[in-house]
């Protein structure tokens, strides 16, 4: 059994919801699942007169644990372009990891969430994927195989590189039931890929 850690950073709840449809689609492949999200880099003041999410369930990971698991699986909004810099801020405290070779043949994977359809989502992954590979790490997308990110009839996210929403600017839209089953076959091909390898 493929132990799968779900690691995401959340400011208003999108990135948390597509978390844990990443992981019913790992569980569903039989892989034991953690989902954790990294520390908030924000004040609580500012965090609050934001409206951030303040009630995620989720624990907060410790860096050393990242070893701990056969893949992980990373979802972050995007900032301009590039993953939000609390996951960042996150992986880059990983040297010791990398210097050990602690990550090296484990699976690497990345969803995401913008505002708009042409936000950053696939530069947002694509410009994470470089961190999991000089771990050492095998990366796993969205396969095509998963049809539903396929076709213009609805507005949708999506990719080859990884599963992904739109919220709209003012974060008024939820994932839909797709981008939330592109989610779930992105965890369970993970888990399928990490149980192999492990």
């Amino acid at each position: 059994m493929a132990k799968v850690l779900v690691l995401y950073y959340s400011s208003y709840g999108h990135i948390e919801t597509m978390a844990y449809a990443v992981a019913e689609g790992a569980k569903s492949a039989g892989a034991d699942v953690t989902v954790k999200r990294v520390p908030e880099l924000v004040p609580e003041d500012v965090a609050r007169n934001s409206h951030f999410k303040l009630d995620q369930k989720a624990e907060i990971a410790k860096v050393d644990e990242l070893a701990d698991y056969d893949a992980i699986i990373i979802g972050a909004g995007t900032r301009f372009g590039t993953v939000a810099s609390q996951m960042r801020n996150f992986w880059d405290q990983t040297g010791g990891l990398w210097f050990n070779g602690k990550l090296v043949g484990k699976v690497g994977s990345v969803f995401t969430s913008s505002a708009t359809q042409h936000g950053g989502q696939e530069s947002t992954i694509l410009g994470f994927i470089p961190t999991l590979l000089h771990h050492g790490m095998v990366v796993a997308g969205l396969p095509y195989a998963f049809q539903g990110q396929s076709g213009v009839e609805a507005v949708k996210g999506g990719s080859p590189y990884g599963a992904s929403t739109i919220t709209d600017g003012d974060g008024s839209r939820q994932p839909s039931e797709v981008e939330l089953e592109g989610a779930r076959y992105q965890g369970a091909h993970v888990a399928r890929i990490a149980a192999k390898l492990a």
